[in-house]
């Protein structure tokens, strides 16, 4: 049997090949395989230069300096270091702006932050997925510490005003971190632009390795941020740990793919979500969820009415999709991203995410088409009998 086509590039995207071979190069004991911290020898001094020069690559990704990013092991852990690591600066007092329909790695440690005493506000985005800059404006108290919105929704794809949101934050002194797990690789990603103190990276969703994330800390801000995780100073005091030079190697080459095709590679996508639509739109029951305009090129949620998701899940063999967020698509809960938006039980449940990405071809989308529109027809007649 074939494999299904993969259309679940919002969960991880496949490691580019350029990127494995340069990987691959920082392995064994013909390769740069030493400790970056060895600065005795000739070894550490080449690992060190190799990361030097990632960081270079992830920095010109976001348009920032090399010295403001932070290496980390994904956005997980860079999100969990941009919210405790300021709040734990001010004691756990004072106030966080977030939404719920943040991924659960900003969810999670708001809600922890909230135990320990800090106020947090959750704002609840409209119809179509967004929260505005007007939400934040009105959120703003005159204890807010730290504003933390996506960048772009990890189910919908939808894209929040950030620039809009960071000008508000600027001019009221308060903190923008931004989670940028869905935007950099697929979105056009420049911190001047979008004035954000902090913003959370994770190279495996725009085909780097997994494991391997970074954090940009505004230069001013980065004596206010406390470590989370403590055992030799590196990375400026911010994060200890040996650097893992395959990992930061792939992801600086993995970022610098992404600068020389990201405008190519955004409109070919593009394209191809629209043909997806395009192709099943006219189903009975079959409606798109979250902003058509504001939306990341590759993604497409979608709702199939009057059938249940989990079995239109397991029905489509030939695909490889999912419910929504990777995190919680284990979980037999409709997606509270959905429900939030307004969407019925109901709905959420029969709900699926599309999400192409580089090696989606226009054979995948046209057998995709074909695939969906005959599963669902037999589904819904078997529903109807």
């Amino acid at each position: 049997m074939p494999l299904p086509i993969y259309l679940d590039y919002a969960a991880t995207t496949p490691v580019d090949p350029s990127v494995a071979k340069v990987m691959a190069g920082c392995l064994t004991s013909d390769g740069i395989f030493a400790n970056p911290a060895s600065r005795s020898h000739i070894f550490g001094w080449q690992a060190e230069e190799q990361i030097e020069m990632a960081r270079r690559n992830v920095a010109e990704l976001i348009n920032c300096d090399p010295r403001e990013i932070v290496w980390t092991s994904g956005a997980t852990e860079s999100n969990n270091l941009a919210l405790k690591g300021i709040f734990e600066t001010e004691n756990y007092q004072g106030h966080l702006i977030t939404s719920v329909i943040e991924h659960k790695a900003v969810i999670d440690p708001a809600k922890w932050l909230e135990q320990k005493g800090v106020s947090v506000t959750w704002l609840e985005p409209g119809t179509e997925g967004v929260i505005s800059a007007e939400q934040v404006q009105q959120a703003l108290k005159p204890d807010t510490k730290l504003v933390s919105i996506m960048q772009v929704n990890n189910e919908t794809g939808v894209i929040n005003p950030i620039a809009e949101i960071g000008k508000i934050c600027r001019d009221n002194n308060v903190l923008l971190h931004v989670d940028a797990a869905q935007a950099a690789g697929k979105v056009p990603v420049d911190i001047k632009a979008l004035q954000a103190d902090l913003m959370s990276l994770s190279a495996h969703k725009f085909y780097g390795p997994k494991g391997v994330g970074a954090l940009y800390v505004r230069r001013p801000l980065q004596t206010q941020l406390q470590a989370q995780i403590h055992g030799g100073g590196h990375e400026r005091g911010m994060r200890s740990g040996t650097l893992a030079t395959h990992q930061l190697v792939g992801m600086g080459e993995a970022a610098k793919l992404v600068i020389a095709q990201l405008q190519d590679e955004a409109l070919r996508i593009e394209k191809l979500r629209d043909l997806l639509w395009s192709g099943i739109a006219d189903l009975p029951g079959v409606k798109r969820n979250g902003s058509t305009e504001s939306v990341s090129p590759g993604h497409l949620n979608v709702r199939f009415s009057g059938v249940d998701g989990e079995t239109l899940l397991l029905s489509l063999r030939e695909l490889a999709v999912s419910t929504g967020s990777a995190c919680t698509s284990a979980s037999m809960e409709p997606s509270y991203v959905l429900k939030a938006m307004g969407v019925s039980d109901e709905d959420a449940h029969s709900s699926i995410r599309f999400s192409l990405g580089r090696f989606t071809t226009a054979e995948n989308i046209s057998g995709a088409v074909a695939h969906i529109r005959t599963i669902y027809t037999q589904l819904q007649q078997a529903h109807a009998d």
